[in-house]
Parts: structure tokens; sequence; C-alpha cells
């Protein structure tokens, strides 16, 4: 697909700078990018790339400044990399839109209700009482369980496994591998040591405009939901545990792990292998740095955290600053136990 200057700075709301009608079919980083390609820069490192790159259209910020000559066409937005995601956006959905239909083999049970312009790969399994709403891509063996609801638009990649009774709303994204409904982490301990499973007779809701990333894992509820709420964004390789409550417009990295019953609150944002106790309430806007270990609930909105066990980030980086500095406050202390050694004899 040929898309000219002019077409992409409709999409994105942008202003030219230079020829409107020279058209590039593919992407490319700026500092890669071949005649024919489309690039941008956001991050002022790269800068030295635009007067050098051989990308024919570049999309760049309003406030970046022009100090050489530049060969590619330029699109000027207020933000380059939010531009050039929007862009990418729209690509893809022409890519998937052109999906439709149903390869075979797959298996579609006669109770399964399945909308206008899906897509359901070869390999599928679609239960009883399943709904695929209009515009759902459903790729090759995908498992989607009885009485599962997989709401407009909503893309599951190869591999998704979605348990019986959970509900995906509308432009979900589930990566490849992710596992939905799963039973949650629940025995009882027995008088003789062992353990008993305690039945997952709940499920999994996740509202629209939710990514889970792959390979990530959501458990169904004991009793209840486990909850993604809309605009969530959840990366690869999570662990969310029954009962979850994820907030909207949170986000998560990746290996990170939530154990049950947790609440963790809207527009939250929880790095890497981070680390959350069950029964905790983290308040709306938390910051929780990569590799914390979170234990007590956080009750202030807008607080950021750091370390094992976690706490406020400000006082830890303090600590932090401390602690290298030890050494060095420890030969002052002894200088200074010289000092008044040497001058408690002189006083004698």
């Amino acid at each position: 697909m040929q898309f000219s200057a002019a077409q992409i700075a409709m999409i994105i709301n942008g202003k030219i700078e230079g020829n409107a009608e020279v058209s590039v079919g593919s992407f490319g980083k700026i500092e890669e990018a071949t005649a024919g390609q489309l690039a941008f820069l956001a991050n002022p490192k790269y800068e030295e790339y635009l007067y050098a790159t051989q990308a024919s259209i570049i999309i760049i910020s309003d406030a970046q400044e022009i100090k050489s000559p530049v060969a590619a066409t330029l699109i000027r937005v207020p933000d380059a990399y939010s531009a050039f995601a929007t862009l990418l956006d729209k690509y893809q959905q022409i890519e998937t839109q052109q999906l439709t239909g149903i390869q075979q083999p797959v298996y579609l049970h006669a109770t399964a209700k399945i909308g206008d312009n899906v897509f359901i790969g070869a390999f599928a399994y679609i239960g009883e009482n399943a709904v695929i709403a209009d515009g759902a891509k459903i790729f090759p063996n995908v498992f989607v369980g009885n009485n599962v609801i997989v709401g407009q638009n909503t893309i599951l990649h190869p591999g998704v496994k979605i348990y019986h009774h959970c509900n995906i709303g509308k432009n979900v994204i589930i990566h490849a591998g992710a596992i939905i409904g799963a039973d949650g982490f629940g025995f009882a301990p027995q008088a003789d040591g062992s353990f008993k499973k305690v039945p997952q007779i709940g499920n999994v809701v996740i509202e629209d405009n939710v990514e889970i990333g792959a390979n990530s894992t959501i458990d169904r509820g004991t009793i209840g939901s486990t909850l993604i709420k809309s605009g969530a964004k959840l990366d690869n390789l999570l662990q969310v545990a029954h009962n979850v409550e994820i907030g909207n417009n949170s986000v998560i990295a990746a290996q990170a792990g939530i154990s049950g019953s947790t609440k963790i609150g809207n527009n939250v944002m929880i790095g890497g292998q981070v680390g959350i106790v069950g029964h905790l309430q983290i308040a709306d806007g938390s910051k929780i740095n990569a590799q914390s270990g979170v234990s007590k609930s956080i009750k202030k909105t807008n607080t950021a955290v750091t370390g094992s066990p976690a706490y406020n980030y400000t006082a830890a980086l303090r600590s932090q600053a401390l602690a290298r500095n030890l050494p060095e406050m420890e030969k002052r202390i002894k200088e200074l136990e010289k000092m008044v050694k040497e001058l408690s004899e002189k006083i004698r």
C-alpha cells in the first residue's frame, strides 16, 4: 500500500514541509530508513539522522528546529511519537480489516453466534453459546470456551485461550499465548498437611480498549470476577491472580505479579518484575518502580514508591545516596574521633 505525504498529513493532522505528493509504502527507523519509507523523530538523541536519513517522509514535532538541509518531506505535528502511533494503528486496521471469513478446519459449536465481517483462523475452537461479535479477528489455534463473549473488533492472536464464561469487551487486543480465565491459586490447608482445591467458579471480565501481552495469565475469580477495566495496558508475561481489579488506563510492564483480591486504581503505572501481595489497595495515579515488592496498601493518590519492601520513591533515593556515602562518612568519623582524642590528651 502506498500513501502520499498529503494523505498521511490528513490522518495525523500534520503540516507538510516539502513535496506533498511523495509517497511511501513502508516504515523504517530514522537511522536505517531508505527511499520509499516513512520515519519519525521524537528523541533528541537521534536528531543527527534527520539530516542523513534516506527516508522519503519524516514526522517531526512542531518544536523541532531545522539546523541543516533535510532531503525528506517533513510533516510537523504537536507530538511526533503519538502521531506515529496513530498512523501505525490506522495501517494495522487496514491490514486486519481485510481478514474475513472462516478458514478450515475449525470447530464451531452449533449454538455459537458469529457476527458480520468476522475472521476465524484454522484450528480455532469456538464453544457452546459463545458469541463472536462483528469485526472480531480470531487467529489460528485460538480456544474460545463455552459462554464466552468476544466483543466487536477484538483481536485474539494465535494460541490465545479464553476459558468458559469470560467476557471480552470491544477493541481488545490479546496477544499470542495469553490465557484468560484459568483457575485461581486457591487451596485450603488440611489437618493432615495436604491441600484441598477450592473450586474457582467466577470469571474474568475485560472491558473495552484493553491490550494484553503475549503469554500473560489472568486467573478467574474464586467467586465473582477478575476485572480489567477500560483502557488498561498489560505487557507480556504477567500474572494476575483471582479477583484482582485493574483500573482504567493503568499500565503494567512485563513479569509483574499481582496476588489475589488486590485492587489497583486508575492511571497506575507498574514497572517490570514488580510483586504485589494480596488484598491490597493501590491508589489512583500510583507509580511503582521496577522490581519493587509492595507489601502494604498505597492509600494516597499519585504516590511513587520503590524498593522491597516498597516505600516513598524520593525518600528511597535519599537513602540510597546516603548508603553510597557511608564509606566516606566512616572515614570522616574516624578522623574526628582521632582529633577528639588528641584534644582530650592535650587538655589532660
